[in-house]
């Protein structure tokens, strides 16, 4: 495990709920926070610490809600993206930070796309990786053919009851098999595979991480007009997603007003575990290209 950094964890009360963060870097450096995906906590952001703190950056990775030791509230409804977008402003609020950095993979980086709209002016830059804005996701499993096969997981972990008994199964057999798919098998060693065990054991986690994808499908997400999207937003994505078909991210792109875009041929869904330090330059040399402004 490559941290390279001093970690720091705290709850912090947000937005009525409670997040389990770990830290690193100065308290008085540009606030950076990494939102993790499903089926992981913090611990996805675990050879990022170092680098990024090294570079100066106050970074913040919370399991977001439902997830290892963050609060898990009752309810669908409390797990809808908009929701979760105002956790991470509140977040930053107990930071003193009105403006900062996000980088978010899978639903983390939903949650960006999501902030990106919700309160764009507070956010220094935007990075998401492995997942399409959710109004194109919505609108590509319904009108696609080859997305709809990709995404037929998600029909699947919606089932009540279900899902979580099928999950447990074999001792969260199926969830450590969601990642082999990655190029980089040591990132998931057995080892590693027991410390994210220890997260999906958590009371209430399964059902609360299931949740997520339960409460994509309240509300059709709005479908953001060609360029209204004003942040600087950088788009990661690894062309060998089993799970999202590529041309999503240039269909995400379309709604930005300012963003770049890379495809990694060789990379998959797991892009973080693939390619860390690729992915550590992309995020430095995107980020230092911000104009000057201030954080406080």
């Amino acid at each position: 495990m490559a941290t390279d950094a001093t970690l720091r964890f705290s709850f912090i009360p947000v937005n009525g709920v409670t997040l389990h963060c770990a830290e690193a870097g100065p308290g008085d450096g540009p606030l950076l926070v990494l939102l993790h995906g499903f089926p992981e906590f913090w611990f996805a952001w675990r050879d990022y610490f170092g680098p990024l703190a090294a570079q100066g950056f106050h970074v913040v990775a919370p399991d977001q809600r439902g997830y290892n030791l963050s609060s898990k509230p009752l309810g669908i409804e409390a797990y809808r993206l908009d929701v979760a977008a105002a956790d991470v402003f509140a977040l930053a609020d107990v930071f003193g930070r009105r403006a900062f950095h996000v980088v978010g993979h899978d639903w983390g980086a939903s949650v960006a796309w999501r902030m990106t709209g919700q309160e764009p002016d507070r956010l220094l830059s935007a990075a998401v990786l492995q997942a399409p804005h959710p109004a194109v996701w919505r609108r590509a499993m319904r009108e696609d053919r080859d997305q709809r096969q990709k995404s037929r997981y998600v029909q699947i972990l919606r089932l009540p009851w279900l899902s979580e008994m099928a999950l447990k199964l074999g001792d969260y057999a199926t969830l450590a098999k969601a990642f082999r798919s990655s190029t980089r098998p040591q990132a998931f060693t057995p080892e590693i595979l027991e410390i994210y065990r220890g997260a999906w054991r958590q009371p209430g986690a399964i059902t609360s991480m299931l949740n997520w994808y339960r409460a994509l499908f309240l509300f059709d997400p709005p479908m953001p007009a060609a360029g209204a999207l004003k942040p600087r937003i950088l788009v990661l994505w690894g062309d060998r997603d089993d799970f999202g078909l590529p041309q999503l991210a240039d269909e995400s792109v379309a709604l930005c007003a300012d963003a770049r875009l890379q495809h990694w041929p060789q990379a998959t869904h797991w892009i973080i575990h693939d390619e860390p330090k690729a992915v550590q330059d992309a995020l430095l040399d995107f980020m230092r290209a911000q104009p000057s402004r201030d954080v406080r």
